[in-house]
């Protein structure tokens, strides 16, 4: 063997494998070597600058998982792009920094920032929590029976929107809502009082002659229809609730049970009293239940998002809502005694004392105005607008925050609507070709390329084709599916689709 091959022989054993350089490199990988490197992230123009292990506090996230947050690398720039708002990744980017501590910004509406916060995928329980931060109540998981039929039954009458024939009894039942809120309405004009009062002076005194007289009666037959109704949807989902004492804690179903009971309440005064003798309840008492028939327009908000909605939001502002009423009971407090003692001089004032102009400092204070009291002299008139603009400014203050809690939570039922709407569906050639391009890169990602290059070493393969879905940047716009672009370190990159450039 001549001197020439003698030296070949020793250099190619001191040289290193290209299976061992590769073993190298994965060892640093997974050791953590790269997660001292910082990461460049474009937000809409503006750069931020962080390390990796910074960002892999959290693996679950967007940021957090190499993979997921390769596809929004720029290789050209060598950064990340993303085209979302600056302002709330101020607070994103602080997210990581601090280890957890997510607050908004002031000047951000909670619902853009919600999506924002589901975009860098942090979490259900960073949402979760962020929400009880916000002050919203947390949402509770609805059980459902765990028996077939009762499941069926308690899904048809408790969820409208389960299926068609949940739809149709739901329609009935607003149907037979809407028709005993007018029969309730209807009784009251002066044509069919008249008619009522003269069949009871007409009827027997016998308890026959009363049952008849009320049976005769087209609104009390069309009542117990309703009634009926009412008391047959109630018995079924008593029946077959999940929980009972869920049952009764339920507001909705309490609103249920107290508008059928003057029904009967109704019908035992009826039967008790004689013509000639006094009923044997109090007429005050009669009229206080017979009004509380008026609560069963409570029972459309069931069937009504939008009401629900409603009871949403003021259960969500009772906190901001007892503020205001604070805010106004001081205010009444002082303009009414300020007025008094304005007004108390003259001789024919409608002040007569504090608690007289309490009535007028609400309606002043509200911007209502009614008119009935108003102050005449002239410390008695500056005393009424200093009210009316201390009323302005008070109620002012609270109701931003109840705005906002009312959009929060109506875009979330519209995102609920969309996610029950719409659904996914995958295209078998597509999706398998994506699959396979992503385990191609996941397995030889790591085999090719400079050892340098921290967190993007796959996209920078000797000859490899790069994923390269969010390039926006100049230089390559105008490529078009399939060219090819040799930049000055001969890396390849191949684009599946046309590119757009921003300016």
């Amino acid at each position: 063997m001549t001197l020439r091959q003698r030296k070949i022989c020793c250099r190619t054993d001191k040289t290193p494998s290209r299976e061992a350089r590769r073993e190298n490199r994965r060892g640093h990988w997974r050791s953590g070597w790269a997660l001292t490197e910082r990461l460049a992230i474009n937000v809409s123009g503006m750069r931020y600058e962080t390390q990796l292990r910074t960002l892999a506090q959290f693996p679950d996230s967007l940021l957090g998982d190499p993979q997921r947050r390769l596809r929004y690398f720029d290789p050209m720039r060598n950064e990340l792009f993303l085209d979302r708002s600056r302002v709330c990744f101020d607070a994103i980017l602080y997210f990581y920094q601090s280890g957890g501590r997510l607050r908004r910004p002031t000047n951000v509406p909670l619902d853009i920032f919600m999506e924002e916060l589901h975009f860098y995928e942090l979490g259900e329980e960073i949402i979760d929590r962020f929400k009880e931060d916000e002050g919203f109540p947390k949402e509770e998981e609805r059980p459902l029976p765990n028996n077939e039929l009762k499941r069926r039954l308690w899904m048809l009458f408790e969820y409208p929107e389960s299926s068609s024939a949940a739809r149709i009894i739901a329609i009935i039942s607003v149907m037979v809502i809407v028709v005993s809120i007018l029969i309730f309405c209807l009784e009251t004009l002066p044509e069919f009082r008249n008619e009522k009062e003269l069949r009871e002076v007409r009827r027997p005194n016998t308890s026959s002659g009363v049952i008849g007289d009320v049976c005769g009666d087209p609104f009390f037959i069309v009542e117990s229809i309703c009634i009926c109704w009412f008391s047959f949807e109630l018995i079924v989902r008593f029946t077959c609730c999940p929980s009972k004492m869920h049952f009764f804690k339920d507001v909705m179903n309490t609103i249920d049970f107290f508008a059928i009971i003057p029904y009967f309440v109704t019908i035992g005064t009826e039967l008790a009293k004689d013509k000639d003798t006094q009923p044997s309840m109090s007429l005050a008492l009669i009229r206080v239940i017979r009004l509380v028939r008026v609560f069963r327009i409570f029972k459309l908000s069931r069937h009504s998002k939008g009401l629900q909605i409603l009871g949403q939001t003021l259960k969500a502002s009772l906190r901001e809502l007892a503020l205001l009423i604070f805010f106004l009971f001081i205010g009444v407090i002082l303009f009414s005694s300020a007025v008094y003692f304005a007004e108390v001089d003259r001789p024919d004032t409608a002040f007569t004392s504090i608690p007289e102009a309490f009535w007028w400092a609400v309606v002043s204070m509200t911007t209502v105005g009614y008119g009935d009291m108003y102050p005449e002299t002239v410390g008695g008139k500056l005393v009424g607008s200093m009210c009316a603009i201390a009323g302005v400014l008070t109620i002012s203050l609270p109701v931003p925050v109840i705005v906002s809690n009312f959009s929060y939570f109506y875009h979330r039922e519209m995102e609920c609507e969309d996610n029950t709407e719409y659904h996914h569906i995958s295209t078998s050639l597509w999706e398998k070709d994506r699959e396979d391009e992503n385990e191609e890169d996941d397995e030889g990602g790591l085999d090719e390329g400079p050892e340098h290059m921290g967190d993007y070493a796959p996209l920078y393969g000797q000859s490899s084709r790069g994923i390269c879905p969010q390039l926006n940047g100049g230089l390559l716009a105008g490529f078009c599916p399939g060219q090819v672009d040799h930049n000055q370190s001969g890396i390849k990159f191949y684009l599946q689709e046309p590119l757009v450039t921003q300016v």
